[in-house]
């Protein structure tokens, strides 16, 4: 039996995981080279053929063995993070909230799945963690505050927390992907007609820009009393560009780089009449599904576009935490969690930026609905090296991003701007 959670001593069932000393080791099957209880990773187009199948016992018994081990999996790396971090309020709530949902899903291992009542009290179930874990990524954000503000925050410290951080909020957007889809399908939650679940099978993309924009633009124009107007151009001619998605993720990407663009602009363009209109650009290729938004906002430094997908960097005022009510806004978390929707589904999240001009921002997203699989961390020994790793000292005379990883080059490269042949424009006004 593993112990998973020291302080609470919540364990799995007997033979589920083993603890050995100097790592984590998975079971694995007699006669199988495939280890036993990791995740296991989805592709939109499985999600979407079991949706139209809408089997509940299935889902049922789906659920009950995979969310325990993704909680399994996040729960076990809370114990890697800095001991001052988990001594934080916030923190402690965040990992009880946690230890409960964990135990709740537990308790229906050995449940009927052919009892009707057992699916009913098993959909509740799911509600109610769901209600439970809506403000996971504020209280969360409020312990790393809580953390600076009490011992202060070195770059090594800060760098295991964004380590930890995007895996945490990714495995939570998974955990939530697959609640809210059996909730879709089974429980009381009203969805639209022409979709599974929470998959759209003909997500229309100019749809997504447009809802986004408009909820952009109205806390724009509350903020700032105006916002500037958006051109739509399709690289293939057409008003419609659809494709197996996640609308929901796409508009919350959408918003959050919308709301950053018109804010840089108002603020570029502050003492002038008209401001400049944001423009997207959609083109749908074999691969890719690639959005392109441009702003004249003014851009931002080189050396500070790594840090825009840092958590906890903000150029907006800090909010004040209150529990439920506080606004993503200003805890610097809007455009990491984005880039982790886009990854989630093997996308990316990319921006490159002109000083003095304005900033692009490219949303790359799957075409093929079963290249689309879920992206997932899994706790292992090397995640628990990462942990103890030292900083790496620069073998360089001067410090930048693009001597300290060859990742900044990859990025690089998939920024290429899409060659626009024939196109129609949308005006938004």
């Amino acid at each position: 039996m593993f112990i998973l959670h020291k302080n609470s001593a919540v364990m799995l069932r007997a033979g589920v995981f083993r603890k050995i000393f100097g790592g984590v080791r998975w079971m694995s099957h007699v006669g199988s080279s495939k280890p036993m209880y990791r995740p296991s990773p989805m592709s939109l187009s499985e999600l979407l053929h079991f949706g139209q199948k809408k089997c509940e016992r299935k889902s049922f018994q789906f659920l009950n063995d995979e969310i325990p081990i993704r909680l399994a999996h996040i729960m076990r790396e809370f114990e890697d993070l800095p001991k001052e971090l988990l001594t934080m309020k916030s923190v402690k709530l965040v990992r009880s909230w946690y230890d409960l949902s964990f135990k709740e899903v537990q308790a229906f291992q050995d449940k009927d799945p052919d009892d009707k009542k057992v699916l009913t009290d098993f959909s509740k179930t799911i509600q109610d963690i769901l209600n439970r874990h809506s403000y996971v990524v504020e209280t969360m954000a409020q312990g790393v505050i809580e953390m600076e503000d009490t011992y202060g925050m070195d770059d090594k410290i800060s760098e295991r927390i964004q380590y930890f951080l995007d895996r945490f909020y990714m495995n939570r957007i998974s955990i939530r992907m697959l609640l809210t889809q059996h909730a879709a399908l089974f429980g009381n939650i009203s969805n639209h007609p022409r979709r599974i679940g929470h998959i759209d099978p003909n997500c229309d993309v100019i749809e997504c820009v447009s809802n986004a924009f408009k909820a952009a633009r109205h806390i724009c124009e509350h903020y700032h009393m105006q916002a500037p107007d958006l051109d739509i151009v399709t690289a293939e001619g057409s008003k419609i560009v659809d494709f197996v998605y996640v609308p929901s993720h796409i508009e919350h990407i959408l918003f959050e780089v919308f709301k950053n663009a018109m804010r840089a602009v108002v603020e570029f363009h502050r003492d002038k009449m008209e401001l400049p209109k944001l423009k997207i650009i959609v083109a749908k290729g074999q691969q890719d599904l690639t959005i392109k938004l441009c702003d004249q906002g003014g851009g931002v430094p080189y050396k500070v576009q790594d840090k825009l997908f840092q958590y906890m960097y903000s150029t907006a005022p800090r909010p004040q935490y209150t529990g439920h009510d506080s606004p993503l806004a200003g805890y610097g978390y809007g455009l990491p969690l984005s880039r982790l929707y886009a990854r989630y589904f093997q996308g990316d999240l990319v921006v490159s930026s002109m000083e003095g001009y304005g900033t692009d921002v490219y949303l790359y997203l799957k075409v093929n609905s079963s290249e689309a699989n879920e992206c997932l961390p899994i706790y292992n020994t090397t995640t628990s090296r990462m942990y103890e790793a030292e900083k790496v000292v620069s073998d360089w005379s001067s410090s930048t991003t693009w001597n300290q990883s060859i990742r900044t080059y990859c990025t690089a490269v998939k920024s290429k701007q899409p060659m626009i042949t024939d196109k129609s424009i949308i005006s938004i006004q």
